[in-house]
This record gives C-alpha cells, structure tokens and sequence, in this order.
C-alpha cells in the first residue's frame, strides 16, 4: 500500500509539474489543450512537451548534426526505457547554449518528470506518443546537416520537413481522439488522410512567422528552388526586404500555407459535434494560425516574429467567436471564410501517401495490443 501511494504521488507530482511548465514552452497549446476532455489533456501535454524536448535538441545551434542525431535515439530509447531519463538530462542540459530559453532549459532538465508521465499513461496511448516521437526524431536528422541560410532544395523537401516536424503530430493526434471516441474513429481513414496537413499548416505559419528569428541564426527553412524562380535568392536575404519579388514569394508561401490549413479546417469538420472539446482545441490552433498569416500578408517588411505576433485581444475574440460557432458547421464555414478573405491560396496537389510515414511504423490501424514491453508500462521510476 506504502508502495502504491509513493508511486501515485511521484505521478502526480510530475503531472503538476507538465500542468506548470507547458505556457512556458507553448503560449498557443497552453490555452489549446484545457479545452479537451480530461483523458486527453494528459496525454497530449505529454505528447507535446516530448516533441518540445526532441524540438530543443533540433534547434540548439551549438549542438552539431552528430550530437542531435545521437541525444535523439538516446531521447528514443529514455522512451523505451533502455536508458535513465536524469542520465540523459544530465548530459544534454549543459550543452545547452542560451539560443534555448531558460522555460526550454529547464524543460530538458526535468526530462524525468515528463517520462513519469508517459510511463504511467495506458499502454496504446504509450504506443501512438512513442510512435510519432520516433518518426520525428528520425526526420528531423536528414535535414540538420544541411541546415543553412540557403534554405531547403525545394518545396517538396520542405514538405518532408514539416511532416517529420509537425505533420506526423496531426497522425498521433488523430489516433489518439480515436482511442477517445468511437465515432471518431469511424472517420478515421478520412482525418488521417488530412491529419498532416493540420501540422504542416502550423510548421509553415510559424516558419514564416519565424523567418528572420531563424535568420539570425543561420537558419532558414523555405524552399530555394521556388524563391530562385521568383527572383529571390534566400542566401543573400536581409530582414526588412521591401521589393515585389520578395514580396510575391513571401504571398506564395503564405498560400501553401492557407492552403494546408483549409485541409485541417476541413478534418475539423469531420469530429462529431458531441466532441466540442476536441472541436475547440483544433479551431483555436487553426484560428491564431489564420490570424498570424494575415499580419505577415499586411506586413511583408516584419523584422521578427513580434512584430507579427497576434495580439491578446485578437486570441480573446478568436475563441469567443469558435466557441459560439462550434455547434454549427455552416457558421463555422462562414467565419473561416470570412477571415481567410483575401489571404493568398494555392491549391496543393493533393495528399501523398509516400510523404506519411505513420502507415510504415507498428501499431497501425487503430487494432493495439492490451500488453506491451513492460519497460513501457512502468510508472516512470527514473
């Protein structure tokens, strides 16, 4: 009994402490993710705060391509429990460079705590966070060694980027709603065909919201091959670029970017009205992303992210008027259609089933096993 009330307690600890470090890390699923019911908010703090360590590691610019690609299978294998979670904390935090936030810094010092949580969540839920923390760690490592001012080859490598990056966190989203509700997961095979496309519209409104953030670290994630056609050469890029080429380029983006999100408005549309949590959650991310992309179309000459940020009072009216139209497809299409106006679009050619990586790992097919390895299933005991 002493033993079971030690182990409830060290998980609760560590849940509190997912609850206190998540609005350092996420401004946006802090505010995203209450909205869920309550065996959802769990896991998906957890998925999210794991993808945010694996994310930490990407980004740290003084880490180089062989140290991340290492520190990430030794992340995936803290996750399999094959190694000890404060062994592998203890050796990345210091590596650390003041690039990562302090709320970052802290989060990959307290990996232990995160892993108590995953350990204790049933044994599916394990699978589908593990799953896709793999294929993003796996991803993200053909990209790092190239990484430059001179940006990705093309568009499809940036699509492969935002998959692995982002993507893929729309396929474990998706399966874990339908673990949640039964008739989500009778739509399954439809939201997992749009369910890339919810990441990837995020990824690329941050990249662009991000683009001179990015810059100043000798990092830029657009697609050289389009930019060059369009009389913009990424390499020699400057913040504050005020001419039509650039200009034009930035429009194109943008509407790849309106265009992803219009796929992931569309795979909100397909969860039940019954699940209005679950709808909420997805329509703010969508909304703020929406919002950020229009400050960056009447802003092309933005210097930072800040300068293009959405304002509080802009967030505040963007969830009263989801949370009253929620109910109501129809005023749903209305709004989205109303706030998207004027926004570039360029049609995307359409899902590829060779992009997707989720269909090729185990545990496909919404069919888990009631058991798994029992390092998986331990309480997190690091």
């Amino acid at each position: 009994m002493a033993s079971f009330a030690s182990t409830t307690s060290r998980i609760a600890e560590a849940e509190a402490y997912q609850d206190k470090i998540l609005p350092g890390v996420s401004r946006t699923f802090a505010f995203t993710i209450p909205q869920l019911p309550a065996d959802l908010r769990k896991v998906v703090t957890n998925a999210y705060l794991l993808c945010r360590i694996a994310d930490t590691l990407e980004d740290e610019p003084s880490l180089c391509a062989l140290q991340k690609a290492d520190f990430h299978e030794r992340f995936l294998a803290v996750l399999r429990g094959e190694e000890e979670a404060q062994n592998f904390a203890r050796q990345v935090t210091p590596l650390l460079s003041e690039a990562t936030s302090p709320d970052e810094r802290e989060l990959m010092a307290k990996t232990s705590l995160i892993v108590r949580c995953t350990h204790s969540l049933p044994a599916p839920q394990q699978l589908v966070l593990v799953k896709c923390v793999s294929i993003m760690c796996r991803g993200m490592g053909r990209y790092q060694a190239n990484a430059s001012l001179e940006g990705l080859a093309d568009l499809g490598e940036v699509d492969r980027y935002c998959y692995h990056v982002a993507g893929v966190v729309g396929e474990m989203l998706t399966e874990l709603f339908c673990q949640h509700s039964g008739p989500i997961h009778e739509k399954r095979a439809e939201m997992l065909v749009l369910a890339p496309s919810f990441g990837e519209g995020l990824q690329l409104t941050n990249i662009l919201k991000d683009l001179w953030d990015d810059w100043q670290r000798g990092v830029c994630w657009l697609p050289r091959k389009e930019f060059r056609e369009l009389g913009v050469d990424l390499a020699s890029m400057t913040p504050g670029r005020n001419d039509h080429e650039f200009a034009e380029a930035l429009g194109y983006m943008i509407g790849i970017a309106h265009a992803h999100l219009r796929n992931a408005f569309h795979y909100t549309l397909l969860i039940p009205p019954q699940e209005l949590g679950i709808k909420r959650f997805c329509l703010w991310a969508i909304g703020l992303a929406v919002l950020t992309l229009r400050r960056i179309h009447a802003r092309p000459t933005y210097r930072t992210g800040q300068q293009v940020k959405v304002s509080r009072r802009t967030v505040k009216a963007t969830i009263v008027s989801t949370s009253l139209a929620a109910r109501h497809d129809g005023m749903l299409k209305l709004l989205f259609s109303g706030v998207t106006r004027g926004l570039p679009l360029r049609p995307l050619s359409g899902p590829s089933p060779e992009l997707s990586a989720w269909s090729s790992e185990p545990c496909v097919g919404g069919d888990f096993p009631t058991a798994i390895d029992g390092r998986l299933l331990r309480n997190g005991d690091q």
